[in-house]
């Protein structure tokens, strides 16, 4: 994900975004590409883009808590909807090269 337009509450949250990890894998859902945009507006309220490595995943609610955690966690936000999207489809190319080596994918 390119971070490079982000806004400071954006990057922070991002960063906080990194500590999640995903309970099957044991990556953070950021190295495995699940995030797909983070915008925050003049009220502290941030939209979090997000999807799964598949659908129907068994843990979306464990996910979506602990991304809204993640979020809130972060100074001036006050509000967060972690929105579930399935387009674009995630794919093994948008994990990092350090997800994927922890995986055992070779692309």
């Amino acid at each position: 994900m390119d971070t490079s337009e982000f806004n400071s509450k954006e990057k922070a949250i991002f960063n906080a975004l990194k500590t999640v990890i995903d309970p099957e894998l044991g990556v953070s859902i950021v190295d495995l590409g699940l995030i797909y945009d983070i915008s925050v507006d003049n009220n502290g309220k941030c939209q979090i883009n997000w999807t799964l490595t598949t659908m129907g995943c068994p843990i979306i609610d464990v996910l979506t808590g602990l991304i809204y955690e993640a979020a809130m966690s972060v100074d001036g936000i006050k509000e967060c909807e972690a929105k579930l999207v399935y387009y674009p489809q995630w794919t093994p190319e948008k994990m990092s090269r350090e997800a994927r080596m922890t995986l055992g994918v070779h692309l």
